[in-house]
């Protein structure tokens, strides 16, 4: 098959969807691997480093071989212009954002193109090693934390010195998910003494596991508050008033908040009222992890790090892009560990939507929307 892979186009997007090991490997397996001009180059993949492994470059829109490939690679939904381009039933593979992306479907389905959601890689134990949130959580969670650390004004860890004793950050992160985990591990390799919550009861003990203090109001609805697949449930709003109160004296105490607490589908849960906010020191420094999704702190802008009376809050909106290298080369083996779901023998693609995992992932297939959590 003719395997395409896009230069990003949104802004701040400095990943890849592939990097010269994988294409590597896709060549090994017999497919063609046709890399829009400079598509690697903001990760630090330049395009003699894709030649070397054996992938041809193609200009900018990938010219000809638009209309040639079989299965279209990218990090962020493409835009229309490049989807008009691809072949009747190609396949579009990547982050689409699906739970926004229904209106913006029609340009697949006059096509009759299949997209395939990264975003819906069911969490069982045979699609680990093809779940892109996962891999892209991980290193936005340790992002998290060194943009943290950057915008504090002190050391994280104890210090003691002829001088005096500096005393190690309190940092507490919200929400013990992939991203929050990292965080935690992340401040705590960096000396902070570290504190975590969150509604799902198996998070109390992997966050103990790392060494951080659990901070929770463990009543019988936080016992029952998890999904089947390992998503926090959306909590009621007796439960989240009363959680808000230990929360609320937990963070006045604190030097660095991160919060990733996000429901997939809707808009990210508000954890830290602007009244939190105004009781943390000048000085302490809020990392919104939720800030494409609006935020779990109600002073967040995303996109922007502001000053709440000397408390800075960060709304990064795409961490892993910080780090695009890492970023690229994770959700780029995440690709290649899916491609086998489908081809057949042959090598050649066969959509198989009897496979749980692929039938979770298309979002338009035949020139319908497919996908039930899309509609």
């Amino acid at each position: 098959m003719k395997i395409l892979v896009s230069k990003e186009t949104e802004a701040g997007e400095l990943r890849v969807a592939a990097v010269p090991d994988t294409v590597k490997k896709l060549i090994g397996l017999g497919h063609d691997v046709i890399i829009e001009t400079d598509a690697g180059v903001a990760a630090g993949f330049p395009d003699s480093a894709f030649e070397a492994e054996g992938a041809s470059i193609a200009p900018a829109g990938l010219g000809d071989s638009l209309g040639e490939g079989d299965i279209l690679f990218c990090v962020r939904r493409p835009n229309e212009a490049l989807i008009s381009g691809l072949k009747d039933g190609a396949v579009v593979i990547g982050l689409l954002d699906p739970f926004s992306a229904k209106d913006a479907l029609a340009p697949y389905n006059a096509k009759k193109i299949a997209a395939l959601a990264m975003e819906f890689t069911p969490r069982i134990t045979r699609a680990q090693s093809m779940d892109a949130l996962s891999s892209q959580s991980n290193l936005a969670g340790y992002r998290a934390v060194i943009e943290a650390a950057a915008l504090y004004g002190r050391a994280m860890p104890m210090m003691m010195t002829a001088a005096g004793t500096v005393a190690p950050a309190k940092a507490f992160v919200m929400g013990a998910g992939v991203a929050g985990l990292q965080a935690i591990a992340t401040a705590r390799r960096l000396g902070a003494v570290v504190s975590a919550t969150d509604v799902r009861p198996a998070a109390k003990e992997q966050v103990a596991s790392l060494g951080a203090k659990f901070i929770a109001v463990e009543d019988e609805e936080f016992k029952a508050a998890e999904t089947a697949g390992g998503y926090a449930k959306q909590m009621s709003d007796e439960y989240q008033a009363k959680q808000a109160e230990l929360t609320a004296s937990h963070i006045a105490k604190q030097d660095i908040v991160v919060t990733t607490a996000l429901i997939p589908g809707r808009p990210a849960p508000k954890l830290i009222s602007k009244e939190m906010v105004e009781s943390m020191s000048p000085g302490a420094v809020i990392v919104d992890m939720a800030a494409a999704n609006g935020g779990n702190c109600e002073l967040t802008k995303p996109g922007e790090v502001v000053d709440i009376g000397g408390v800075r809050i960060a709304g990064f909106t795409n961490l892993p892009a910080r780090l695009p290298a890492d970023a690229s080369a994770l959700y780029a083996k995440n690709l290649l560990n899916f491609l086998p779901l489908i081809t057949g023998e042959d090598g050649q693609l066969v959509l198989d939507t009897d496979d749980e995992i692929v039938a979770a992932m298309v979002l338009t297939q035949n020139g319908e929307t497919v996908s039930d959590r899309v509609q």
